[in-house]
């Protein structure tokens, strides 16, 4: 059993949640890998123990469904190796917003949004009272830009970036590092989710390639990590216009564009 702080990984069955359980793993921590596809975790885990000689638990969950949560949320609680959360599973919907049926709209949230939320919200208190810990989300590009058309998906995404940030603004003074990662168009299943083929997608990352660019950003203890992004200029700009507006946001009174009509 390793002396570094254990690693919960969920969507660890395959993907981004693979390959970060696969890097951990080489920095000599252990894992608590979360996904439905037990079959594949073990094959993952097998490997992984040969490896680097670490100890590995399975958890079974879907995370779109309230019980699963809270049992994961009960490991992360109770767990008190585990000290970095990493709140990867999350899906698509193939279609429009119109072609997409609520119950499969809601699932869709239930799994992107409520389960983050919730794990985070079970690990956090005890992070806190430890002063340490981790917590990384992966977001999207795709939450900042609805021109991409993904409606319901890039909501979620969104949420997972304005979570993270408002996180750390509360528990890094707290000694708790929270990191949101967003990822472009990236080498994943979640194509065929969407009913697509990821060999007609141009610029398409290795997820091997965004998990090691992620990881320096998390060994930077940066905020916000966009792997695929040349220019950090560009996003910092973008943060600056957001945060110039917010003074303005503190008026008794309606902008004088406002106060006629037409």
């Amino acid at each position: 059993m390793s002396t570094k702080p254990a690693v919960l990984i969920t969507g660890a069955s395959t993907g981004i949640g693979a390959i970060y359980a696969d890097r951990f793993a080489k920095r000599g921590h252990d894992l608590v890998l979360v996904a439905r596809n037990v079959e594949r975790m073990e094959g993952l885990a097998a490997r992984l123990r040969a490896e680097n000689r670490i100890a590995i638990d399975i958890v079974k969950a879907d995370l779109a469904e309230a019980a699963d949560v809270a049992k994961v949320e009960t490991r992360l609680r109770a767990d008190t190796r585990i000290g970095v959360l990493i709140n990867n599973a999350g899906t698509t919907l193939p279609g429009t917003f119109l072609d997409q049926a609520p119950e499969e709209v809601a699932r869709l949230i239930a799994l992107n949004t409520t389960a983050p939320a919730r794990l985070a919200a079970a690990v956090a208190p005890r992070f806190a009272e430890a002063g340490s810990g981790a917590i990384v989300n992966i977001a999207s590009v795709v939450g900042l830009i609805p021109e991409f058309g993904s409606t319901v998906y890039g909501a979620t995404k969104a949420f997972i970036t304005f979570l993270s940030q408002g996180l750390q603004l509360e528990l890094g003074a707290k000694g708790v590092y929270v990191q949101a990662v967003l990822p472009a168009a990236t080498r994943t299943e979640i194509w065929s989710h969407g009913g697509k083929d990821v060999d007609t997608i141009p610029g398409v990352m290795e997820v091997e390639e965004l998990v090691d660019a992620a990881l320096v950003g998390f060994d930077r203890r940066e905020a916000i990590t966009i792997p695929p992004l040349p220019d950090v200029g560009q996003w910092e700009t973008y943060q600056a216009a957001r945060l110039a507006m917010m003074p303005n946001f503190g008026q008794s009174h309606a902008a004088e564009r406002y106060r006629t009509a037409g």
